[in-house]
């Protein structure tokens, strides 16, 4: 298995699975659904390299407390990923991927964060779940994430079978509605700069970790030069 894309394998084997147990209807559907949300042209509008994060304010992490994220971030170079909620077993994957690399991203002088658009409660399962050693804060209301561009509302065609699947996010992200961060990751520079950004429309796939890592350790080397 190829290190480099051992993530990918990851989320392409958990999707075979899932397709063969929902049937080609529902999986057409939310190919679908996917296809038609990358053609709203929504990409051509999210944050990319040489934009910088506006001051990001204070957000709550997994046991409700406030948490700065601006004097984070001034702090040490940050790699930031956004996820969907820890219902997402797309995200849970990435993010245990994640958690596996948190010493080479600390080793190259950086730090790592994940946000989601959850109720801290719900951030504080996907944390244990996962035994994650990093912060995961919730952007409830989307602010941060629509700040970025990356924000979007899920379509009518996919809400009942989210609601089938039990995925109330109304409720579980405390703000009445249907949205949801595309998965997007950020390596960010201590003066707010965005140096690196990957954003996809398709939850089905993600920033290799040893991507994320890689552009960490090309900005703390540029920053060393």
């Amino acid at each position: 298995m190829n290190a480099s894309t051992m993530l990918q394998n990851d989320l392409d084997a958990f999707r075979s699975g899932w397709e063969s147990r929902v049937g080609d209807t529902i999986a057409a559907l939310i190919a679908g659904d996917i296809d038609d949300l990358r053609a709203t042209g929504l990409l051509d509008h999210a944050a990319k390299p040489g934009d910088r994060m506006i001051d990001p304010g204070t957000l709550r992490d997994a046991h409700g407390r406030p948490v700065d994220l601006g004097a984070m971030l001034a702090a040490r170079p940050t790699v930031i990923t956004f996820y969907r909620g820890g219902w997402c077993p797309y995200c849970n994957l990435e993010l245990r991927g994640y958690q596996a690399l948190l010493g080479l991203f600390r080793e190259a002088g950086g730090q790592l964060v994940a946000i989601s658009p959850e109720l801290p409660d719900h951030s504080l399962s996907t944390l244990e779940k996962n035994d994650l050693q990093y912060p995961v804060l919730s952007d409830v209301g989307g602010v941060l994430a629509a700040s970025l561009g990356i924000r979007f509302t899920l379509s009518d065609a996919v809400r009942p079978f989210y609601e089938k699947a039990g995925h109330a996010l109304p409720e579980r992200n405390g703000d009445g509605t249907w949205a949801l961060p595309m998965p997007a990751t950020f390596v960010i520079d201590t003066d707010g700069r965005i140096t690196h950004a990957f954003v996809e429309p398709d939850y089905r796939r993600r920033l290799e970790p040893l991507d994320a890592l890689a552009a960490l350790q090309s900005l703390y080397a540029a920053k060393a030069a």
